[in-house]
């Protein structure tokens, strides 16, 4: 199987929010990791649904993941 790549636009769209925020996010270090060949960022989609999976909450006053067992 393939791995799936998205690029910063795709991503954008996928998580509605500004292409800028995707830059923003890493230069300050956050975000889902990604891959930079010949100057052209990409994302893995595994490593996108990781970060998806990272951010899951309980509710509002949790600050850890939500279990997935």
């Amino acid at each position: 199987m393939a791995t799936q790549h998205l690029n910063q636009t795709e991503l954008a769209e996928r998580w509605r929010l500004s292409e800028g925020s995707l830059e923003r996010w890493r230069c300050e270090g956050i975000g889902p990791v990604y891959l930079k060949i010949k100057g052209r960022v990409v994302y893995r989609e595994v490593d996108i649904e990781d970060f998806e999976r990272q951010c899951l909450r309980n509710s509002t006053a949790s600050s850890t993941a939500h279990s997935t067992a």
